[in-house]
């Protein structure tokens, strides 16, 4: 008798006591999830025992250039579903490509069943543009995700910029690109944003006469034009007029399919969002009751690119100190029915108490952080139970667009003094308002 023949990669499953590789035309085994799959496919760590696969068989350049397309992208960032699905169906091209010489190969049917699966879940069409293999091909002047999103650090390592983010709301209530969160004046018009890419300005009117609070009914925002991308566009909302169109009644600017910048409106007259593709921007605009908020998520490098006269940027900056709301001005006190010498004692809003206020935002934002303290105090100062809705929704803003999850919620110290993340002036009024 001869020497036996080392088994072939078809057969190898049987070996170890998996169930034996299907004749074409059967369903294959299952594969693992899809992520997992192609991550240990990235690694080589499915090869079918030590066996050589044939020479024409190439699924592991599919999956090593569909690992390269994709392993700069950012999920949390504009655009990556789009890119993430051309990259996908250049990896099912390639699949398709070398399929003869991949019939009796396990990892290529596995393959194949994890793009089906990933195009199923992220909701990509089989037809439609592919990306290049050729990483040089795939660059995007208006894309900033494919020229400035990756940076390259030390060692020749490269990672995802850094994204800042800030909001707006209620009374209103300011969280900067530093995570500081302050409660502020402010009437009148004020700019959040002033760099060389954006300008962001609101505008804030009293709530209540007699009361300091204020909020905002007029938010105008500038999109700086940049050759080859986009035109300056301007957006400009105000109470009761929330258009889903820039000034000049575009929805757009750039040229091509894709749109560099784009309108998308979500709730008619309600909410509208803004993807500026080629500065890697996102913006949300709403209006809750008569007021707007406003929420942005921006790369730092962009944010942080403004001349010495742009300092007067309240994401950036905060608010004047002169224009925070804190104790020392009777603020809180006052309205919770207790005189100051030198303050005019004014009661809760009719209807509303402590406790009634408390249990209202409860209802809506059951962790008690900064925001649902917000909440608590707009009620007791205002009495309109919009700025309810307008903490509730800037939270969910947060979590839509912040990019660090432990940053989401911000707490106050139970001594009224910093918190773990750094917390504005303003908030001595708003611990104040939960541990009295």
């Amino acid at each position: 008798m001869g020497v036996r023949a080392a088994p072939s990669c078809a057969a190898a499953p049987a070996a170890a006591g998996a169930e034996p590789y299907r004749r074409p035309g059967l369903w294959p085994p299952s594969p693992p999830p899809p992520l997992l799959l192609l991550l240990l496919l990235s690694l080589g760590l499915l090869h079918a025992g030590d066996c050589q696969q044939p020479a024409q068989c190439r699924i592991q350049k599919c999956t090593t250039d569909f690992v390269s397309l994709t392993s700069h992208l950012n999920s949390a960032a504009d655009g990556f579903d789009s890119e993430f699905c051309k990259a996908l169906r250049a990896y099912a091209g390639c699949t398709q490509r070398t399929s003869k010489a991949c019939r009796g190969n396990l990892v290529y049917h596995s393959a194949v069943l994890g793009i089906s699966d990933l195009m199923s879940q992220r909701n990509c069409s089989k037809d439609g543009p592919t990306s290049s293999t050729n990483p040089e091909v795939t660059h995007d002047p208006c894309n900033y995700h494919s020229h400035g999103g990756v940076r390259e650090h030390r060692g020749g390592e490269q990672r995802p910029p850094n994204y800042l983010f800030c909001g707006l709301f209620g009374d209103p209530h300011l969280r900067t690109f530093k995570d500081h969160f302050q409660t502020c004046k402010v009437e009148g018009a004020w700019p959040l944003i002033d760099n060389n890419y954006l300008s962001v300005q609101v505008t804030n009117v009293p709530v209540v006469p007699g009361s300091s609070a204020t909020a905002t009914n007029k938010i105008t925002i500038i999109f700086k034009a940049q050759p080859e991308c986009t035109d300056q566009k301007v957006y400009q909302a105000v109470t009761d007029d929330l258009p889903a169109a820039f000034v000049d009644g575009t929805t757009s600017g750039g040229d091509g399919d894709v749109k560099s910048l784009h309108i998308v409106e979500k709730e008619s007259g309600r909410y509208v969002e803004m993807h500026a593709r080629y500065i890697g921007t996102t913006v949300f605009v709403r209006q809750l009751g008569r007021y707007l908020t406003l929420a942005i998520r921006m790369p730092e490098d962009l944010a942080m690119s403004y001349e010495e006269s742009q300092d007067l940027q309240l994401c950036v900056n905060g608010c004047p100190v002169s224009e925070c709301i804190d104790d020392g001005q009777g603020q809180v006190s006052a309205i919770l029915g207790h005189s100051l010498p030198h303050a005019t004692s004014v009661q809760a809003w009719p209807g509303y108490t402590l406790e009634t206020a408390s249990t209202q935002c409860h209802e809506k934002m059951p962790v008690k952080d900064i925001y649902f303290q917000s909440c608590v105090f707009d009620l007791l100062t205002t009495g309109d139970a919009n700025f309810t809705a307008a903490a509730h929704s800037a939270l969910e803003d947060v979590e839509a667009l912040h990019p660090r999850k432990e940053r989401w919620h911000i707490f106050p110290s139970s001594r009224g003094g910093r918190s773990d993340l750094p917390v504005g002036l303003g908030l001595t009024c708003l611990t104040l308002i939960m541990f009295l």
